[in-house]
């Protein structure tokens, strides 16, 4: 038997769909990173991109368990002396809710060319509507 390698044109993607309706962050921003790297393929190959598209919607009813959404706090850096800039969970959900989606899965993905591709293929949206249709997504359930 021969070792198999998917080469990246070979490569067929799927377009999934993610209620994250009332889903505990971590758990489905790790769900999401495995589909995304391909891990779920039988095709996997670490050196490829292997993995499908994923839209997440519903991104501003995700929740987190204990008190992190009082203590939770997004941090980042202009780069210049004094420029840690600090904002809290509850104010990032109300202003940016993708963005909570997208923080958590970017950090469960590699750091590298590779993780950057695979993280353009996430697509969060905060309310139910989604412009990807035309896709014609298949609805998933995980188990987060």
């Amino acid at each position: 038997m021969k070792t198999y390698h998917a080469k990246p044109g070979e490569v067929e993607r799927e377009w999934l769909l993610v209620d994250a309706t009332d889903m505990v962050l971590g758990r489905l921003a790790s769900e999401i990173a495995q589909i995304l790297k391909g891990k779920r393929k039988p095709t996997y190959t670490p050196h490829v991109d292997t993995g499908d598209f994923v839209i997440v919607i519903n991104a501003e009813k995700v929740r987190l368990t204990g008190n992190k959404a009082n203590t939770k706090n997004y941090y980042s850096h202009s780069g210049f002396p004094g420029g840690l800039k600090e904002v809290s969970f509850q104010r990032m959900l109300d202003k940016h809710p993708e963005r909570i989606v997208e923080k958590a899965v970017k950090g469960m993905l590699p750091k590298n060319t590779l993780g950057r591709a695979m993280n353009r293929k996430l697509k969060v949206y905060a309310g139910p509507e989604h412009p990807h249709e035309a896709q014609k997504p298949r609805q998933i359930t995980l188990e987060a």
